[in-house]
């Protein structure tokens, strides 16, 4: 007749504390994942950028 008072009291000692609430591994890993993907979005944007051939054509003279 105890076992289930000591569930309960188990149980309740296990509840979720508003204030202990982490985001856990599968926070972490999403936080990782959006971290690579800009690294690797930079990285690409960066090769582009050097692609670019640029030359600024002079400015017609007004007179």
């Amino acid at each position: 007749m105890s076992t289930p008072v000591n569930l309960t009291h188990l149980a309740a000692g296990l509840a979720l504390d508003d204030n202990k609430v982490t985001p856990g591994l599968l926070g972490f890993v999403v936080f990782a994942a959006l971290g690579l993907a800009t690294w690797f979005l930079v990285k690409s944007m960066n090769k582009q950028f050097k692609r670019v051939d640029f030359v600024e054509e002079p400015e017609a003279s007004k007179k």
